[in-house]
């Protein structure tokens, strides 16, 4: 099995001053993912170490960098999925935990449930000896002065240079033909306090099964959620279709049957690559067939 890996730093209206910073930033998440499978590691691996990279990233709306909530707090969502038995792990609406992706891994791996959120999901990081930041810690001055414009003056896209909601993801397929897949995302823009959308709820947010494929959603979370769209998206892998075809249709019926706006990236069990959105632009890239990274937008 040829390895795949492509990733996601959200969809939304990438302004021109941004395009330069996400394109470096997917490539570099790109080159943090194929480093492991290229050495022959794992796809879980894979995923975790790209999403990292956008995590740490104050380009995308994920771990440092993210949006704040309506008291001006970051609240971070995160999963990670792997397709050999369907294991998952989750957090919801951290506060202190700097890549919460790293934090998922460990339910994952550590603990017998698939979800923990907020104060519980911060214990047990304590509990496995992972270091807690400072809430303050996550957010930048950038941030900050959006939501200040929004407090005052009422929420404005433009604040947020359009990026009203946004998710970063990432799914691989390594040399043994296992199959993992990841999101990580501080929300909404100026969310209610524990809001929780779609990204760390296993089959919205994303979905891996090594017997069909990866999937990892972006977008309007309250929608993505309606029509669960990255696992509705592994079911018509499994079907046979083609993976740009899929990622195609399930934007089409997030638009079509929830008026919901977003994207997909996939893999399938074959390792080949499918995305799609229905915003403006959607940041993301993947390594073709001669090996070169082809990064958007």
């Amino acid at each position: 099995m040829r390895p795949a890996l492509v990733v996601h730093g959200g969809a939304w209206d990438i302004p021109g001053v941004a395009v330069d910073a996400c394109r470096a930033g997917c490539r570099r998440a790109l080159e943090a993912g194929h480093r492991v499978l290229d050495a022959g590691g794992a796809a879980m691996d894979a995923v975790e170490a790209a999403i990292v990279v956008l995590e740490e990233d104050p380009v995308f709306d994920a771990g440092f960098g993210s949006h704040l909530n309506l008291r001006g707090r970051v609240q971070l969502d995160a999963i990670l999925m792997e397709g050999e038995t369907l294991n998952a792990g989750a957090v919801a609406a951290v506060e202190r935990v700097r890549n919460p992706i790293r934090l998922a891994r460990r339910v994952l791996e550590a603990s017998r449930h698939v979800l923990l959120v907020g104060e519980g999901a911060e214990e047990f990081a304590r509990e496995q000896g992972m270091p807690l930041c400072r809430p303050e810690e996550l957010v930048t001055e950038s941030q900050r002065a959006a939501w200040q414009v929004c407090r005052e003056a009422g929420h404005d896209s433009a604040a947020h240079f359009a990026r009203e909601h946004g998710t970063v993801g990432a799914v691989a397929i390594d040399v043994a033909g296992r199959i993992a897949a990841g999101t990580s995302t501080g929300g909404t823009c100026c969310k209610y306090p524990g809001r929780v959308g779609d990204s760390p709820l296993i089959g919205c947010g994303c979905y891996a099964d090594n017997e069909a494929g990866g999937a990892a959603s972006t977008g309007w979370g309250e929608a993505i959620m309606k029509i669960v769209m990255a696992k509705t998206a592994i079911d018509w892998l499994r079907e046979g279709h083609e993976p740009q075809e899929v990622a195609d249709r399930a934007i089409r019926l997030l638009r079509e049957r929830v008026e919901g706006t977003g994207g997909l990236i996939l893999v399938d069990r074959q390792g080949r690559i499918g995305a799609s959105f229905s915003t403006p632009h959607m940041a993301h890239g993947y390594r073709n067939a001669n090996g070169e990274f082809v990064v958007f937008p």
